[in-house]
């Protein structure tokens, strides 16, 4: 009985301490960072999260830098504020003109660097949502690639930059990223279907060459033009009596003379 009350209790320990280890390494794998875009559908807008865990067992984060890509531009970046952090966007030129959404662009946000005082640097055990609003994603199927750089407090600097192969195992270090997909009916819906230049003119239509052209009345001019014949059928109708009357009295004037 003690012997098997022992077994159970040594397997259900060697259990524990398995369940442990595995945790642990799924932990350690999963702890890099990473970004979530909340609608990766193309041509529309995006807010990108990065999680940035802190994995220095005696120093702090301090600094996040992302890159932003170039050949693939973002032409609209804004940043959330974060208590205790300094974020700044540089502008640079790009290595080629890139044409988005129709518009020739020289130039782009090219990276962001989040920067933390004293009081608000990671610690062991934590770590910080970095969120970015932008646009104009590309195409559906194009990978965005975030590459990162975490710096801590020792002056070791992390750089999240590693290509992800499909089919291979994942680098030590990779690039954050995500894919883009379709466009989502409310952003081809809100396509423009003419040319900018192009005006419409409302409440006008081309008639075919050589048909008289149309003449648009509105519920005033209609109005006043009912006003009119009601006035004329008025005034013919006066007439009338008047010259009936008239001869009312020529005849009466007849009769008694005789």
């Amino acid at each position: 009985m003690k012997t098997s009350i022992s077994r159970t209790l040594k397997t259900a320990a060697a259990a524990t301490m398995t369940a442990g280890l595995l945790a642990a390494g799924a932990a350690a794998a999963s702890a890099h960072v990473s970004v979530n875009p909340d609608d990766p559908a193309a041509g529309g807008y995006t807010h990108l999260t990065f999680n940035v865990p802190n994995e220095s067992e005696t120093a702090k984060t301090s600094e996040l830098e992302v890159t932003l890509p170039t050949d693939t531009p973002l032409t609209s970046v804004s940043v959330k504020p974060i208590e205790g952090w300094t974020a700044v966007v540089t502008t640079s030129d790009l290595p080629k003109p890139v044409t988005v959404a129709g518009a020739t662009v020289t130039k782009a946000p090219s990276s962001v660097v989040w920067t933390a005082d004293a009081a608000h640097q990671l610690g062991q055990n934590e770590y910080q949502a970095f969120s970015l609003s932008v646009g104009v994603l590309p195409d559906a199927g194009t990978t965005v690639v975030l590459p990162a750089a975490q710096t801590y407090t020792d002056g070791t600097v992390v750089k999240w930059d590693e290509k992800t192969v499909e089919g291979q195992a994942e680098p030590e270090h990779p690039a954050p990223s995500f894919v883009t997909t379709a466009k989502d009916a409310e952003t081809a819906a809100s396509a423009p279907t003419v040319a900018p230049a192009a005006v419409v003119e409302p409440a006008v239509s081309q008639a075919p060459a050589g048909a008289p052209a149309a003449t648009a009345s509105t519920p005033t001019d209609a109005g006043s033009t009912a006003g009119w014949f009601g006035l004329a059928a008025g005034l013919i109708g006066l007439a009338a009596g008047v010259t009936a009357l008239a001869r009312t009295r020529a005849a009466n004037g007849k009769t008694t003379g005789n």
